[in-house]
This record gives structure tokens, C-alpha cells and sequence, in this order.
């Protein structure tokens, strides 16, 4: 026989010569003959025979299952969580036996295809449970692998994203640790057609430790598989991949706590103010009010909507009562000193009225006043008719004006005294409110961050 080359073949086939054979036929005879090698190849890796007369797809019908009922997974996996759902992108691979895809082999161990053969042959029919959204990727092809193994084994591997729902408890949050279940399981077989299991148990799970989530770091985690009792269908055999979660706490730490606290050191400045400043306390304290109502506006809209207590609004909300007590402190600081200057006042009136009464009773002119800083206030008509005697009725009037000082000054003590005996004397001392709310105000607050941090952490 002849032995063409492949330029020369092609040639022939440009200039439309059909005299020769075509490339296809040429090197299949080439390898029947060994003409192009004496080296012995591979039954499976030269193009003698198509992918469906090397497999016998066509002889077999593969709508129905494997004689063997067994099947293995190994998954690779790479999971965000974010709200009460996480999102998950994993290689899923299977594994199983099926011996109408065996195939004469003398050296290579498996023959590899893409994701278009798989639409000829039987593939398990699994499922995610509870998902919400899930699909194979695409790009550039669909992400599909399939190899078969010369004795049947099949390995089937595709990446897929899957978005499943977590029960996650939040009432802890952020300190909290979540655990989160995804679940596999075959739609259509029941546990009497179909068998699943972890192929190494535990070990089957694998990821990528270059990857780091951005709210949580994967603590650990474990496989588990049991059987789920449909009423209309039967039983079916579920795998589950359960993983523990546990949120960072740094990022909250700088935008929820430290803000928060912050505020309520600021408005304790306000207890260091005369109380006579009121556009300064009053504006200190409605800014931190304000404040502190966007904070828990802000952490609470990046929620889900919840209808329990969590940490976090404990906190914020323990941290906004501080705060709105302070400013209902200087308010009771206001009031006390309003009410005591109006006492001082009607004080000094009703001293007035007395001193001029004793000034009549003594013989002093009538238009003469005597006051509780012993100043001496006198008319001026009283002034112009007044005729100096003698020194001795200057000494006279001298001890009358200090009788009347003295007068005065002892109902006024007598009416401080009374006071006191009544409970005014703290109340009306405006200055020890705010002395003792320097001490109170902080101590309670860390106390309560001791017992915070000491229940939750």
C-alpha cells in the first residue's frame, strides 16, 4: 500500500482531486496499518471510533439507573453569609459505578469529557433542599466535567452556586455564632433505588484557605446524612453539610460601639457647664440625642426585621437612655435653679416690707429702706428736710438701722433654717446635682459594660 502524508492529502483535497481517499479515512487506515508509528497506541485516545461506539451509549438505555446503588460525594466549597440566607459556590462532585460505561483500555486509566456527553448517559438526579436560588456556571462553557474509568466508574464534578436559607438566630448579634445547614438529596429516587454517602466522611469537605469571608470565620465542620420521610413519595436518603460560623466583631466595634460610647462621654461634658449656659448644654444634649438616634437607625435598616431583642439594640438602647437622661438632668438643674431665684426674690421683697415696717416702729422716717447688704437708701425730700441735732441722735439712728439690719437678717436666717427643716436645703443647692451626676452618670454606665461584655462575650 501507500503511506500519504497529511500535506499532501490536504493538497489533493484543494484541488478537488477525488482520487484519494479523504484526511479521515487516510489516517484511520495509517493507524490500522501502523503505518504512520510503530509505536502502539491507545485504543481510547486515537479517533478511530466515535465517544458513543467507545462507551456503547447507543446500545444501553440510560433513562434508567446504574445496576449499582451507590453514590459518593466530595464537594469543594467557598461560602458567603449574608442576612438569614448564605450563598455558596462549590465544586460538587460524584462519584459512582456503572458498568454499561466500560470500555476496553491497555494503558490509559480514564477518558475525560465535557459537559456534552452527559446529556447521553444516566447522572444522579440530586437537588438542593430549602434553596432559594441555584445554577451551573456557564462561562466560558457550561462548568461540567465527566470521566470514566475503564471498569465504569464515573466521575461527575460541576460548579455550581447555590443560595439556601440559615436559620440564623439574632439575638446575640453581632457576638453571635451561626450554624447553617445545606442539604442534598435525590429528587426522584427513593432510598430503595438510590443510595447516598460521603465518600471519606468529614474529609470530603475541603476549602480554600486563601479565601477569608468578610463578617465571619469558619470555625468548623461536619457531614451527617439521614433519612427524609416524604408522605406521598417515601423514604429518601439526604445529606447535609453543617458548618459554624462565627461574625467578626472588629467592624461593629468601629461603627456601632465605639460611636456609641463616644456619645455618651460627650454628653456627660455637660454636667462640667454652669448651669447658667443654656444654649450650650441644651444644644450639647439634643446633638447626642440625634446622634444616637441615627446610629440605631443605621444598624437596624442593614437588619433583618426581626421581631426579638438583639445585643446590639441593647446596648444602643441602654446608651441613648444615658444620654437622654442627661439632658433631662440639666432640665431638672433648670428648673431648680429657676425655682430657688424666684424664692430669693419674693425673700428679698418680704425683707423689704420688713425692714420698712421696723423702720416705722423705730422712729425712722417712713421713706427710709434698709437692705440685707446694709445700704442705706433714703429720699431725697426725706434728705433735704433732715436737720442734724446733735452727735447724740446720730448715734441714736445708728443703732436703730443696725437693729433693723439685724432684724432682717435673722428672719432670713430663720427662714433658711425653716427651709431646711422641710428638705429644701439639697434641692435648692443646684451645684450638688451636677457634682453627683459626675459620679453617678459613669459609674453606672461602666458598670453596665461590664455586665454587658461579661454575658455576651
Amino acid at each position: 500500500g501507500f503511506c500519504y502524508t497529511r500535506d499532501t492529502v490536504i493538497l489533493l483535497q484543494q484541488t478537488g482531486s477525488r482520487r484519494f481517499p479523504s484526511i479521515d479515512s487516510i489516517l484511520t487506515w495509517n493507524a490500522g496499518y501502523k503505518l504512520l508509528s510503530k509505536k502502539v497506541m491507545d485504543g481510547t485516545k486515537n479517533q478511530k471510533l466515535k465517544t458513543s461506539h467507545l462507551l456503547r451509549i447507543d446500545e444501553h438505555d440510560f433513562t434508567m439507573r446504574p445496576a449499582f446503588n451507590v453514590l459518593i460525594f466530595n464537594q469543594d466549597y467557598r461560602c458567603d453569609c449574608h442576612s438569614d440566607d448564605f450563598t455558596m459556590t462549590l465544586y460538587l462532585r460524584h462519584y459512582w459505578k456503572d458498568e454499561r460505561l466500560a470500555f476496553p483500555s491497555s494503558t490509559n486509566k480514564s477518558m475525560t469529557f465535557d459537559g456534552r456527553l452527559v446529556k447521553k448517559i444516566w447522572v444522579p438526579d440530586v437537588f438542593f433542599v430549602h434553596s432559594k436560588r441555584s445554577f451551573i456556571h456557564d462561562t466560558t462553557t457550561d462548568n461540567i466535567m465527566l470521566r470514566v474509568f475503564p471498569d465504569g466508574h464515573v466521575l461527575y464534578s460541576l460548579r455550581v452556586t447555590v443560595t439556601a436559607a440559615c436559620n440564623m438566630d439574632f439575638s446575640r448579634f453581632p457576638l453571635d455564632s451561626q450554624t447553617c445547614t445545606l442539604e442534598l438529596e435525590s429528587y426522584a429516587y427513593t432510598d430503595e433505588d438510590l443510595m447516598l454517602y460521603w465518600k471519606s466522611g468529614d474529609e470530603s469537605l475541603s476549602t480554600d484557605d486563601r479565601i477569608s469571608l468578610s463578617q465571619f470565620l469558619i470555625q468548623k465542620f461536619h457531614t451527617t446524612s439521614r433519612l427524609a420521610f416524604y408522605s406521598s413519595t417515601g423514604w429518601y436518603n439526604r445529606l447535609y453539610i453543617n458548618f459554624t460560623l462565627r461574625r467578626h466583631i472588629f467592624f461593629f466595634l468601629l461603627q456601632t460601639y465605639f460611636p456609641a460610647t463616644l456619645m455618651v462621654m460627650l454628653s456627660w461634658v455637660s454636667f462640667w457647664i454652669d448651669r447658667r449656659a443654656v444654649p450650650a448644654r441644651v444644644s450639647l444634649g439634643i446633638t447626642t440625642v440625634l446622634t444616637m438616634s441615627t446610629i440605631i437607625t443605621g444598624v437596624n435598616a442593614s437588619m433583618p426585621r426581626v421581631s426579638y431583642i438583639k445585643a446590639v439594640d441593647i446596648y444602643l438602647w441602654v446608651s441613648f437612655v444615658f444620654v437622654f437622661l442627661s439632658v433631662l438632668e440639666y432640665a431638672a438643674v433648670n428648673y431648680l435653679t429657676t425655682v430657688r431665684d424666684g424664692k430669693d426674690r419674693k425673700l428679698r421683697e418680704k425683707v423689704k416690707e420688713q425692714s420698712q415696717t421696723l423702720s416705722c416702729a423705730c422712729g425712722m422716717p417712713h421713706s427710709k429702706t434698709m437692705m440685707l447688704d446694709e445700704t442705706y437708701v433714703a429720699d431725697a425730700k426725706s434728705l433735704s428736710g433732715y436737720i442734724r441735732t446733735s452727735e447724740g441722735s446720730e448715734d441714736i439712728m445708728d443703732n436703730q438701722e443696725r437693729m433693723v439690719v439685724h432684724l432682717a437678717l435673722d428672719n432670713e436666717s430663720t427662714g433658711t433654717r425653716k427651709n431646711c427643716l422641710h428638705g429644701f436645703c439639697f434641692i435648692q443647692n443646684t451645684h450638688v446635682i451636677d457634682t453627683y451626676s459626675r459620679i453617678i452618670f459613669p459609674g453606672a454606665y461602666i458598670l453596665f459594660n461590664l455586665i454587658y461584655w461579661c454575658v455576651y462575650c
